[in-house]
């Protein structure tokens, strides 16, 4: 086991966990995407806030390309 894993990362795994558990016996399906939709879209939303809505800026802040945020702001419906 990692020792001093990432805090991010715990809480999704604990809620990742607590998902599966409460599925039973059920199969669970597409949880790479819905993952990515719940994580991704309040953190588009706290980076744009802390960027002060500056697109350039938060895509720094995210190490991505701001063509790439734009598409992805698109996407959630953000801009």
């Amino acid at each position: 086991m990692v020792q001093n894993p990432n805090p991010v990362a715990l809480v999704i795994e604990k809620h990742l966990k607590r998902y599966l558990d409460d599925l039973g016996d059920s199969e669970p399906s597409n949880i790479y995407q819905m993952v990515l939709e719940v994580v991704e879209k309040p953190m588009l939303e706290l980076i744009m806030q802390h960027a002060d809505y500056n697109q350039s800026l938060a895509a720094n802040y995210l190490g991505i390309n701001r063509n790439t945020l734009r598409k992805k702001l698109s996407q959630h419906q953000l801009i």
